[in-house]
């Protein structure tokens, strides 16, 4: 559905700043590189803590981090073999979440029906993903697609990103082209136009005209001369719950949300570039220019995005009744696309309980 791409006020959806997730979607938790065989991980997706790890094989598992013994931290453990230890008492869960060894336990005597919670896991793009909702949709329910991941021709930079701030706010800063006015010092854009906009039950597509001016221009390759104003158009796909942005034949952007609770949110993104380099210069050097990048350009800007959006959450929690007035018709349209997908999975939820009763169920 095409929406007016017309700047009006509009009154936030303060529903949106109390909403939950959809986990019938899959989730970033950490970078594959950072988890070895062998290694243990306590991770957070929407309050629901769970225990990755790794084994000996490389093989990747999840499970709930409660022990269904004692309900001990399993992330506290150590992996065994293909199994994980609880670090009490030593109970062992094989990667579907089932008992299978308990180590003072009689070996002719049958185990007790213990099982914890396992998730549906998954690695690509040098990214951990897990699946908290159902895990028969994790079949139906596809990884986001990066072509320029295996495209040499592209610079990859990974950014990870923390926010004191519920995860509407981060997506909302994410989307909103307007705040060019932050950046201004570090070279920002400027002069934003908001000039398409579309929107469903769980994506949201947003084009801007942007201008840009200085030696950063210059070095994008967005202008020969760093005095000249260079006008490119920025695209916005929002498909919930993750980003592709796309500066017109410059760069692209998958920025891959983990809400983590209603006061904290992560990212992980995968930042391609394309350099005005002959190739016998910037293969090698992609290491070095990745990380000069992130470091001396794109943190700088998210360091002052993060300090605008844990400010705006927190004016929120000391008064959570208070109005707002909103005039980027794309904050709206995403507002509804999120409220819509914790509604539709909530729904769905109540009915296939029994007689209708929802249960309490952290989502």
């Amino acid at each position: 559905m095409e929406l007016a791409a017309v700047l009006k006020s509009q009154t936030v959806q303060k529903r949106a700043r109390e909403v939950g997730i959809n986990p019938n979607y899959w989730y970033p938790v950490t970078w594959a590189n950072k988890l070895k065989a062998g290694e243990i991980l306590p991770v957070m997706i929407w309050q629901q803590a769970i225990a990755l790890y790794r084994d000996r094989n490389g093989q990747l598992h999840a499970l709930e981090d409660a022990c269904s013994h004692k309900g001990v931290e399993l992330h506290k453990g150590k992996v065994l073999g293909c199994n994980l230890a609880c670090p009490y008492h030593g109970w062992e869960f094989n990667g579907n979440g089932e008992c299978v060894n308990i180590p003072y336990f009689p070996q002719e005597q049958k185990l007790p029906c213990a099982q914890v919670r396992s998730y549906p896991v998954a690695e690509k793009y040098n990214l951990i993903w897990i699946f908290p909702g159902d895990p028969v949709l994790s079949l139906m329910n596809q990884l986001p697609e990066v072509p320029e991941f295996s495209d040499s021709d592209w610079l990859i930079v990974p950014i990870t990103a923390y926010f004191k701030a519920h995860f509407s706010m981060c997506n909302e800063n994410t989307i909103d082209v307007f705040h060019g006015f932050l950046h201004q010092e570090l070279q920002g854009w400027f002069d934003p136009v908001l000039t398409n906009l579309q929107a469903t039950e769980a994506s949201v597509f947003a084009e801007y005209k942007v201008s840009y001016q200085g030696s950063f221009t210059k070095f994008l390759g967005l202008s020969e001369q760093s005095d000249k104003i260079a006008t490119r158009t920025i695209s916005i796909q929002y498909s919930y719950p993750h980003y592709h942005h796309s500066l017109e034949g410059v760069s692209s952007l998958y920025l891959m949300r983990l809400p983590i609770s209603p006061t904290e949110t992560r990212s992980f993104s995968l930042l391609f570039l394309k350099l005005r380099l002959p190739k016998w210069i910037f293969q090698p050097l992609k290491p070095l220019l990745a990380n000069f990048i992130l470091h001396f350009v794109f943190l700088k800007f998210i360091t002052q995005d993060i300090e605008m959006v844990e400010s705006e959450h927190k004016t929120y929690l000391a008064n959570p009744q208070r109005h707002y007035v909103e005039i980027n018709p794309a904050i709206i349209a995403l507002q509804r696309v999120i409220i819509g997908q914790y509604e539709q999975f909530t729904q769905k939820f109540s009915r296939e309980q029994p007689n209708g009763k929802q249960e309490k169920r952290q989502a």
